[in-house]
Parts: C-alpha cells; sequence; structure tokens
C-alpha cells in the first residue's frame, strides 16, 4: 500500500525552476508583447479605481481623520514590502500564475493548490464586486443624462424588485470579448482608460489645492489616535489591490527580468504618491468631521468638490470612477483567467482551460469560462461582504510569496536571482507579520467564509488534482508493496522486482527534485 500520508506523497513535491523553464520551452505559451510601460500602466490600472473615489471618505470619516495621508502612507509601505517580494520571484520565475507559481517552486504542490485556489476565490469576487460598483456609478451618470434603467434590470434579484444587474453583466462580458482579442490591443485600451482616470485624480488636485483651508488640518491625529490611524490603513489597503496583478503577465511580457520589476514597484509606487496627494487635499478642502454623512461616504471626491462650488464635479468624478473601475476589470479578468492557465497547464484543472488560441495567442477558453462565472455573479448576487474577503485572499497570497522568498534563499541559495529583495530575512519577516496583523482585524464572518472556500478546495484537489497533476506524472515515482518482515529460514529468499526510477534527489523534508540533466518527452 502507498504510503498516503509522508512528506513523500506526490502532493508535498516541488517544482524545480529549472522545470517551469522547460515546460515553457516545449509547450505552447504565451506571445510576449508587453513592455514596461505596458507593465506599470497595467498595474495602475488594476490599483486606481473604487479605493481612492470611495473608501477615502469611509477612512477618514470613520477612522483616520485629518491622519488619512498617514493611512494611505502606512497601507502602501506594507504593499510596497510585498512587492518587493514578488519582483525577486518574478524576475526568477517569468511564468504565468502570479503567487500560485512561486508557492510550487518553494513550498510543494499541495501549498500551491491552496494559494491558487485563494487567488480564484480573490480575483473572481474582485472582478464580480467592481462590476457591481461600476453599474452604480453607470446608472447614476444614466440618470443625469436623463436615461433611467428599471428597477428590474439594475439591481440583483431580490433587491429593491431587481431581477438582474443587466450592466455589470454586460461590461464585464464586453472586456472578455476584448481579453480574448489579444493582450495588445487589451494593454492599449487599459492604457487609454488610465490616461482618463488620472486626468481625473489631478483635476480633482488641480482644483482643490487652491481652496485648501490649512485650519481644516488641525487637529492632525482622530480622536482615536494611533488606532484610528491603523484602522484606516486597514481601510484604505482595499485601494492598492491590484499591482499583483501586474506579475499574472510575466509570461507575457517582454525581457521579463528588467520589466517585471519596474512595473510592479513603479505602479505602486506611482499610486502611493497620488493617493497621499488626493488624502492631503481632500482633508484640506473640507473637515474630516464632515465626511462622516452618507453622502461624504459614497463618493467623497465629488462631495468635496460640490462643498467648493463645483457643482459639476459629480458628474465628471463619475466618468472618473467608470473608467477607473473599467480598468480594474480588465486587468482582474485577465488575472483571473492566467492563474487557471497556470493551474490548468500543472494538471491542477482540466486541460481544456490551458489551450491558447494560434490566433491571437491568448487562453480563450478560461477567459471565456472567467467572464461568464463572473458576470453571473455581479448581476445576480448582492456581495455585501465581498471586500472583507478579498482582502482576507490578498493579505494570504502576500504572506505566502514572503515566505516562498525566505524558503528559497534557504534550499536554493546559488539561483539566479536578476532582481534580489533587500533586507533579507528582515523584510520578508514584516512583511508576514503586518499581513498577520491585518487579517487577524478582519471579521469573524469573513474568516468562516475562508475556511469553507478552503475546504471546498481541497475536496476539489483530492478528487481529481492530485490525481491528474503533471507533477506527479513526470515524476513516474511507484512503491513497492510492504514486504513482510518474517523470514523462513528454509525458504530461499526471492529476488526483489527491479523498480525503475528517474535519477532524483530528496531534500531533508521530503521534496523531491528530478535531475535537471535527465530530459523526460512531455
Amino acid at each position: 500500500m502507498k504510503d498516503r500520508f509522508s512528506l513523500s506523497h506526490s502532493m508535498f513535491w516541488k517544482k524545480p525552476v529549472h522545470e517551469l523553464h522547460r515546460e515553457i520551452a516545449r509547450r505552447p505559451s504565451l506571445k510576449r508583447v508587453l513592455k514596461p510601460i505596458d507593465l506599470v500602466l497595467m498595474g495602475v490600472g488594476a490599483i486606481i479605481g473604487t479605493g481612492v473615489f470611495v473608501l477615502s471618505g469611509v477612512a477618514a470619516g470613520l477612522h483616520a481623520g485629518n491622519a488619512l495621508p498617514l493611512s494611505f502612507l502606512i497601507a502602501g509601505v506594507v504593499c510596497l514590502f510585498a512587492a518587493l517580494c514578488y519582483a525577486e520571484f518574478s524576475t526568477m520565475i517569468p511564468v504565468a500564475g502570479s503567487a500560485y507559481t512561486y508557492c510550487y517552486t518553494s513550498l510543494g504542490e499541495i501549498w500551491a493548490w491552496i494559494i491558487g485556489w485563494d487567488l480564484v476565490l480573490e480575483y473572481g469576487l474582485a472582478i464580480s464586486a467592481v462590476a457591481i460598483g461600476w453599474s452604480g456609478y453607470f446608472c447614476v451618470l444614466a440618470g443625469s443624462l436623463g436615461l433611467t434603467l428599471p428597477a428590474t434590470l439594475s439591481h440583483p434579484f431580490g433587491i429593491e424588485g431587481g431581477i438582474i444587474n443587466l450592466p455589470a453583466v454586460i461590461i464585464v462580458l464586453c472586456l472578455t470579448v476584448l481579453l480574448i482579442h489579444g493582450t495588445q490591443k487589451s494593454a492599449k485600451m487599459n492604457a487609454i482608460i488610465v490616461g482618463i482616470k488620472i486626468f481625473i485624480i489631478l483635476l480633482f488636485i488641480v482644483l482643490g489645492a487652491g481652496s485648501i483651508q490649512p485650519a481644516n488640518w488641525a487637529p492632525f491625529m482622530p480622536p482615536s489616535g494611533w488606532s484610528g490611524v491603523f484602522s484606516g490603513a486597514a481601510i484604505v489597503f482595499f485601494a492598492f489591490i491590484g499591482f499583483d496583478a501586474v506579475v499574472t503577465a510575466a509570461e507575457e511580457t517582454e525581457e521579463p527580468q528588467k520589466s517585471l520589476p519596474a512595473g510592479i514597484i513603479g505602479s505602486l509606487i506611482i499610486c502611493m504618491i497620488l493617493y497621499v496627494i488626493v488624502g492631503i487635499v481632500l482633508t484640506g478642502i473640507i473637515p474630516w468631521s464632515q465626511l462622516t454623512v452618507p453622502e461624504a461616504i459614497n463618493a467623497p471626491i465629488a462631495f468635496a468638490l460640490e462643498h467648493i462650488g463645483y457643482s459639476w464635479g459629480a458628474a465628471l468624478v463619475s466618468i472618473g470612477a467608470i473608467c477607473g473601475m473599467t480598468s480594474v476589470l480588465l486587468i482582474m479578468l485577465f488575472g483571473q483567467s492566467r492563474i487557471l492557465f497556470a493551474m490548468s497547464r500543472d494538471g491542477l484543472v482540466p486541460g481544456i482551460f490551458s489551450t491558447v488560441n494560434p490566433v491571437t495567442h491568448t487562453p480563450v477558453n478560461v477567459t471565456v469560462f472567467t467572464g461568464i462565472i463572473t458576470a453571473v455573479i455581479a448581476g445576480i448576487f448582492p456581495l455585501s461582504i465581498v471586500a472583507e474577503l478579498v482582502n482576507m485572499g490578498t493579505l494570504v497570497a502576500f504572506f505566502i510569496v514572503a515566505l516562498g522568498v525566505l524558503l528559497l534563499r534557504r534550499q536554493q541559495p546559488a539561483l539566479n536571482r536578476p532582481f534580489s529583495c533587500p533586507g533579507v530575512p528582515y523584510l520578508p519577516l514584516l512583511c508576514m507579520g503586518c499581513c498577520i496583523f491585518l487579517i487577524c482585524n478582519l471579521n469573524t464572518l469573513s474568516h468562516q467564509l475562508f475556511l469553507i472556500w478552503l475546504f471546498l478546495g481541497l475536496v476539489v484537489y483530492f478528487l481529481y488534482g492530485v490525481k491528474k497533476s503533471t507533477n506527479r506524472q513526470n515524476g513516474n515515482i511507484t512503491y513497492p508493496e510492504p514486504i513482510s518482515c518474517r523470514i523462513d529460514p528454509g525458504t530461499p529468499s526471492r529476488l526483489l522486482p527491479k523498480i525503475e526510477t528517474p535519477e532524483s534527489t530528496v531534500d531533508p523534508v521530503g521534496s523531491l527534485t528530478t535531475n535537471p540533466e535527465i530530459t523526460r518527452d512531455p
């Protein structure tokens, strides 16, 4: 009987870095068309959206007060720690899959599956939630133009007489079609959208700068002190989610060793600077105590512009918010499809998701599947807890990536690292500690729902993934049946059957690494 529970089981095997590169060379891969500027714009497109247009008011009015810029800075620094860890992995392993692939090389298959399943939750719910927010802004903008959608077509089933949130469904399906037609076209579309929303933010900064009242900044710290600043940072952490989507494009990037660090770190720093300036201007033109009213919490930027006499601000910000959320949707759809693509190529989900269209060089099947599922969720379900779950999935991913950097530095110190995360082991440890701190501050329901999703994922893995894994099949490992320890001296011993296995080595924790000099047929 096979030893199903030892550390030598295939579910604990790690995928060697050289094996990843060899698989890419012999299997259909994605076309490398993205340049550093495309990655920076992709990161900015994924980050700037609902966070700055909505959460800035929530964080200032209910938590950080005038210290909103400090909350933005703290959340940005935590994400920067994770970004440096992502940059090391992405240059060392420039293939699709993001944290899932990194985990496969450092922790093993079962942990890779867990993080991959976690990312499916994060991206899937993020897409649906942003689509619902996009629909809300679209309906407001359409109403200001005299076009009112009936409630049955603008709300999910059971909410205010709604049947389906049609705008949310339509925007997801339209962007899915755009992604199918090629990554390069999607990148150009994203660049245009990013330009529009950055213009809107810069316009707010310029208009607001002339109306700043320094007296509004006194006192700087909120009544709750540092506790309010940290809780505000936990809220605006949502505003930085998205930079990790850049690494899902690793396999479609020209010169990934140079381009990926620039895209990851560059987009995050740009957004951090913009967010801090927005926080300074917002709290300078309106007292933070006035940001507690519902109108300010739902649309703080528009509320602030109206407060200083720019009545057209609401419509303008609605346009900016729609553009912002459109680019977020585009990048999240892209990232979700590439993670499932990588998992499919490893055999953990059906192979139909890893087929590449020979004309567009994009994974059409998985893109269509992702678009349909997320469109249905966005159209039918109200997702009140989505933000917490998305945050949970992101923090777990950040923790795993930081842990993976530490483990690979110890296990394979000689690996070529075109970009090395500075301050190892202290910076990854600091990143892990910050992630645990923020996870503990999420509500109990989020923890419970995440554990349910994790349980369902393990069921899928043990029923399908562990049997179909290409890592297991390529290993060609067989186990002999147990041999009785009772020996009859009168009976000649039989020769044990010869077991053919590839030359391999087993590390102290039981993970099997295939000799890089052996080449197997695909």
